[in-house]
């Protein structure tokens, strides 16, 4: 009954299919028995569209062919430059920084359209490859506390959490903090954006225990001159992190900066 009544309250426009899939996925195998049983209706109402274009698509959740055609992805993990004095121990990235690229995360960070989510983060998962018997911890860039406030949500903790329902690791989302707020890196040179970033990031007071001899996945949505990953790097490995690879959905062309 609970489930028809949340079946016709979406019908009706009360409530978006999300809440409802999730309503029902919380409640185990028979939730999901549920949802799958309800996805014709859920289609005839809200049709599966392109997460980036908007056209019509098979499934929820997914990009369309064409728009997928447009995606660049990488080879190989990108090992470290220890020439360079990168202290990282590699990068994972889903896809190269193009224009397709770009807009899913604009998109995502700046248009509101946080149902992009599951789809970057899955992304990133299936990048992360792990033999160790201890799951890595998932740790997300953070932001200041007056950006949150602003944007409303942490986009790269966002897309923790999606790798962390794949079953790549352990979340830790506030293993990170912000302790200097600082202006807008986007339009500054690399140097600039690693010497005003110094000292900004450290681990939170009670998470050294925690990160301590632990390998660690560091999550970001965009990896352009590595500034940011360079202070949260330095601030896990300081905090006695094992070693930190660095996990993003997309990869910009790499700098001579050290990451």
């Amino acid at each position: 009954m609970e489930a028809m009544a949340l079946h016709l309250a979406c019908l009706r426009g009360m409530c978006k299919c999300g809440k409802l899939a999730h309503a029902m996925a919380s409640r185990g195998s028979f939730g999901k028995e549920i949802i799958e049983g309800l996805k014709p209706a859920f289609n005839l109402v809200y049709p599966p569209r392109c997460a980036s274009c908007g056209c019509s698509i098979a499934e929820h959740g997914a990009l369309c062919s064409d728009c997928w055609g447009e995606l660049e992805f990488p080879g190989t993990v990108e090992k470290s430059d220890a020439s360079t004095g990168e202290r990282h121990a590699g990068i994972i990235a889903a896809t190269l920084y193009n224009d397709m690229s770009r807009s899913l995360l604009l998109k995502f960070k700046h248009g509101g359209k946080l149902s992009l989510a599951p789809i970057l983060g899955r992304m990133i998962a299936s990048r992360i490859h792990d033999e160790e018997d201890e799951l890595p911890l998932i740790i997300p860039v953070p932001l200041h506390r007056t950006r949150i406030w602003q944007r409303g949500f942490n986009q790269s903790a966002m897309l923790a959490r999606e790798v962390v329902k794949a079953g790549r690791g352990e979340l830790l989302v506030d293993g990170l903090v912000r302790i200097k707020r600082t202006r807008s890196l986007g339009d500054l040179p690399s140097a600039t954006r690693h010497e005003i970033l110094m000292g900004a990031i450290a681990v939170r007071k009670g998470a050294h225990d925690v990160v301590k001899e632990r390998s660690v996945i560091l999550i970001d949505d965009v990896l352009t001159s590595g500034a940011t990953s360079t202070a949260c790097v330095d601030a896990l490995l300081y905090a006695g992190a094992d070693n930190v690879r660095i996990a993003c959905f997309a990869r910009a062309a790499r700098a001579s900066t050290r990451i």
